[in-house]
């Protein structure tokens, strides 16, 4: 009995999430258009009491549920935490642009809550099923949040093919899972990783074995179409500028904590011994991601689509963290993935607050004179694109700093240089956009109609990007120390 209420406490935030989810359903059949703001308060609410709660059990040590399919450790913690607080933001953002389109419905936040519980579970996913089953809830969730527009055909075309690819990937990943199932008579990841290391000092060619190696295969495949890393990075443009942009937000930013802790859980924790063979992977997707991001964005004229080609780049960056196969590596992937994750919502959010009944911001020339007709918006998007570029002295120059130095110590000296060279041909799109804000005439003289909360929250995500880039110490330490104490 004592352990069954110990499951159930260490999991109570994800249980609140899913119960909010369901309530937010009930209570939406009771209400009219008018009174629709009561779940938008309700989902704020349910999210800001989980994480309280995730808050409140704060551990230094490694704990376990559910026979161990669930772990409680400061890794799932802290992105649990900045997962959480980053759908708070979207939240705020979003509100405005759903009510003039008419998706603001209970369906909405109540799939929010879903995914959100999803991305919850595969950060403290401790073994392969439940990671999968994580994975599972927030990809279904995505695919139904990009048709919410039934009027536009766009919309629905991006969500059948989100799906279609989605569900190859999610195949891959599972056949993989199998594959290591098969091997190592186990889906817990402490026991595999304990499974092939025994096996590996009794027969160092073990970890040659035909079926592990494919098995890696097809889990690295399916983790690399999850954060959209080349060659599976087919569907992010597409998606991204099909969508409406209030679930673009959602597609380019939160997922990406739960794709770096499944990275985490599956490859450094319990596929350690074939640490040469995925290091190997990732480092040729680093690479091509990095390349065909950058280049590919510059031809873009369509800002979501740019953003997505952008995305693609930063990923190949938070992948030369985890190649390095270091701790230090996998704390400047933290890190990396945390700035991204602010520079995506800033990024996302400013085309939202330009954005009008009848009227998508996406276009580049929708940028064109901005400073004239609204000087902060315009310095909100400046600092964005600047620490997208990584600019110093932004949260972006040290986050590829701190990835590209610990690319640097395990040895890849060749793969830095390819990097840095990539990241100033990156710099160019980033900065066409600042030259279009600040020298050229606008072609729309609309006023900006933006609800106060989204201005002064918006406000506060991108002067961070300033404030914490001029103050890196605190995060670079809270990552390296989660990380030690995790992994260690």
């Amino acid at each position: 009995m004592d352990t069954i209420k110990a499951d159930l406490l260490m999991s109570l935030p994800e249980i609140t999430v899913l119960s909010m989810a369901m309530v937010v359903l009930i209570i939406d059949l009771f209400l009219n258009k008018k009174n629709r703001l009561v779940i938008y308060g309700l989902a704020q609410v349910t999210l800001f009491v989980a994480a309280y709660l995730v808050w409140g059990s704060h551990t230094t040590t490694v704990d376990y549920a559910y026979s161990g399919m669930f772990v409680d450790d400061p890794l799932s913690e802290i992105l649990k935490l900045a997962t959480l607080i980053g759908a708070a933001i979207m939240l705020v953002y979003t509100r405005h642009y759903m009510m003039l389109r008419n998706m603001f419905s209970g369906e909405y936040y109540a799939l929010l809550l879903f995914a959100t519980a999803g991305m919850m579970v595969m950060i403290s996913g401790h073994n392969m099923l439940s990671i999968y089953v994580g994975l599972e809830l927030l990809s279904l969730c995505i695919y139904a949040m990009v048709a919410l527009d039934r009027d536009n055909p766009k919309a629905t075309e991006a969500a059948m093919k989100y799906f279609v690819l989605g569900a190859l990937a999610s195949g891959m990943l599972l056949y993989g899972m199998s594959m290591i199932y098969g091997v190592t008579g186990s889906l817990d990841i402490s026991v595999i990783a304990q499974r092939l290391h025994d096996s590996a000092l009794i027969n160092p060619d073990f970890v040659k074995n035909p079926v592990l190696v494919l098995g890696l295969v097809f889990i690295v495949a399916g983790l690399a179409f999850k954060f959209g890393a080349v060659p599976f990075h087919m569907w992010a443009p597409d998606v991204y500028q099909g969508s409406p942009t209030g679930i673009t937000i959602l597609i380019g930013s939160i997922p990406k904590f739960a794709g770096f802790a499944m990275a985490i859980r599956l490859l450094t924790t319990g596929l350690d011994a074939l640490v040469l063979d995925w290091q190997n992977m990732l480092l040729i997707m680093a690479v091509l991601s990095i390349a065909i991001g950058n280049i590919t964005a510059i031809a873009q004229t369509n800002l979501k689509r740019m953003l997505a080609y952008s995305t693609i780049s930063h990923i190949g960056f938070l992948l030369l963290g985890l190649m390095s196969g270091t701790l230090n590596g996998y704390a400047s992937s933290m890190v990396y993935v945390m700035a991204y994750v602010l520079m995506a919502l800033a990024g996302f959010g400013v085309i939202l607050m330009l954005s009008r009944k009848g009227f998508e911001a996406e276009q580049l020339d929708d940028l064109k004179g901005l400073n004239q007709r609204s000087p902060w918006a315009a310095f909100l998007m400046l600092i964005t694109m600047f620490s997208m570029a990584g600019v110093p002295p932004t949260l972006g120059f040290y986050a590829k700093f701190s990835v590209l130095q610990a690319a640097l110590q395990a040895g890849f000296v060749w793969i830095v240089v390819f990097a840095v060279l990539m990241a100033v041909v990156g710099a160019f799109y980033y900065l066409r956009i600042i030259k279009l804000m600040y020298f050229d005439e606008p072609l729309d003289d609309a006023v900006i109609d933006a609800p106060l909360d989204m201005r002064m929250v918006l406000s506060l995500n991108a002067l961070a990007l300033l404030g914490i880039g001029l103050m890196p110490q605190g995060l670079l330490e809270l990552c390296g120390r989660t990380i030690y104490a995790s992994l260690h």
